[in-house]
Formats: structure tokens, sequence, C-alpha cells
């Protein structure tokens, strides 16, 4: 934990605007910049003016999406301390200060109260090579979703009034089926190119279930898991960690995974998990 800040920045996130709000000595300042490299600058000129340095200042913004990316990356690069927090985080510490009011201007503000009291973790920003392999990976299940969604199309449309569109939709599937190729082959020199990432892809094909699509997802999405302390916090990234309910003596539910972890990582996991697990115990699976 980090003492030494005495500046607090919130950032609330949308597609085209970023709400700040920078906290010092109990008085809050608030501004509004386009979301943009040129709003970027802006906001670290305005940060200047108002004596928030990146050795003294910590930054907070909700783990959103791609739209906060380019802030946190930004600044995370130039040696600002950052924190990408769980927004369920941030949710229950509204709940705890029985917020009332929920805009832009308020949620930065919040952000900024919650890195003052609760000094999250530093976010460690992935190398160029991760971010790379992430919006590799990240496209190319976009093309998948679009070609299952063709695929569907084709079958409604291969019968009834509207056979005719069948030839434009396998067309379209095709051409799909090739970009997939190309995005897979690039994905695999991609991975080649890189040393760390070519062993880290050579150690999961040593766990059994593990293939190399599967291999591409999880690197992809989990990026370099020595950023991990230990495995239990590599589980609660994913959302498989276990949770409990039982409270006093008359709560007995049934445990299960928390689910509060990076979805996609959990998806791309869970089949290769099935499968190995049917194999374990001979082609019986539990009910869970």
């Amino acid at each position: 934990m980090n003492r030494t800040h005495e500046y607090f920045l919130g950032i609330d996130v949308s597609k085209r605007k970023l709400d700040v709000a920078l906290l010092h000595g109990g008085k809050s300042r608030s501004k509004v910049v386009d979301n943009s490299s040129a709003g970027h600058e802006q906001l670290e000129r305005w940060l200047s003016a108002q004596g928030a340095g990146a050795q003294t200042t910590q930054v907070c913004l909700e783990s959103t999406g791609s739209y906060g990316e380019r802030i946190a990356f930004r600044l995370a690069d130039a040696g600002w301390w950052v924190s990408v927090v769980n927004p369920a985080q941030v949710k229950g510490y509204a709940q705890g200060e029985l917020a009332r009011n929920k805009t832009d201007r308020s949620d930065a503000a919040l952000l900024a109260r919650f890195c003052e009291r609760m000094r999250p973790a530093r976010w460690e920003a992935p190398s160029l090579e991760w971010r790379q392999l992430r919006a590799k990976v990240e496209r190319l299940e976009a093309l998948k979703a679009m070609r299952q969604q063709e695929s569907n199309r084709l079958e409604a449309h291969s019968v009834g009034q509207s056979v005719d569109l069948a030839p434009s939709l396998q067309e379209h599937i095709d051409w799909l089926d090739r970009k997939i190729a190309e995005l897979e082959k690039d994905i695999k020199d991609h991975i080649d190119g890189h040393p760390t990432l070519r062993a880290d892809a050579e150690l999961m094909s040593t766990i059994p279930g593990i293939g190399e699509l599967t291999t591409m997802k999880v690197l992809g999405y989990i990026g370099d898991v020595r950023r991990f302390q230990s495995g239990k916090a590599l589980a609660a990234f994913i959302g498989v960690d276990p949770r409990r309910c039982e409270s006093g003596s008359s709560v007995k539910g049934r445990s299960s995974v928390s689910r509060a972890g990076h979805a996609a990582a959990r998806h791309a996991l869970y089949m290769p998990g099935l499968a190995r697990k049917f194999h374990e115990t001979g082609g019986e699976t539990s009910k869970a």
C-alpha cells in the first residue's frame, strides 16, 4: 500500500468523454475532457496546473471495456500509478456510502473517494505484444460469432419464401471462413515471433485438454500470468474461485464459483475443463 499519494484522481469513462474528479486535502475539483488524444493531453495539462504529478497521484478507473484503455495505457506508460478496478467493488463502496445520485460527474467523484479510502493495487499495463495478441484474439472471436449468426440465417433462409438469399449468405460465410483462417495463422505467427509468448504457449500445450485455439484465447485474455502473485489470484481474475454460501446454523447453501472475473477467459476454459473432467471420470460428470 502506497501512502505517499496526496492526490486521487477518479476517471469515469464513456465513449466520447472523460469525467474526472481530483481529490486533494478533502477538496474535489472536476473537469470534462474528450476521450481522444487531444483530450488526454488537455487532462495532463490540467493535472499539472493543479499540482498533481505522476509521483504524488493515484488514478482510479473502472474496468469497463476498451473506451478506458487508451487513457489507462497513456498514464501507466508515463509512470502514473493507475488502478483499474472491478465495477462491483465500486458499486459496493457506493452502497456503503448510501450514494443516491448517479451521474458521470458523481461517478468520477465516487471513484476518487474510493481510491483514497481503499488504495487499490497498481495496475500492470501489458506489454505491446500482449496488447496486440488480445486485440487479434478478440477480433477472431468477433468473426466467429458473425459466422455463427450468418450460418443460423442460412439455415433459416434455406427454406420458405426467402430461399433466394441463401447464395449471398453462403458467399459471406465463405469469406468469413477465409478471414478466420488468415487471422488464426496471424495469431500463431505472432505468438511464435515473441519468445515469452511462445514459451507460455508451449507450457500451456502440456496441460491435458488445452488445445491450440484455447491457448490463443487464454494467452490473449489473461495476459502474462507472472503478474499474479498466486494461483488463487489467477483463479479470482478468471472468476473460478469458490463462493461459499453459509451463515449461522441455518444457511447451508451449495458452494459455487464466483463468476466475478473475466467472463471470456472463463468461457474459453469451460469446454476444455469439462472434456478433461469427462475423461477423468470415465464419462461421468456431476450435475453441476
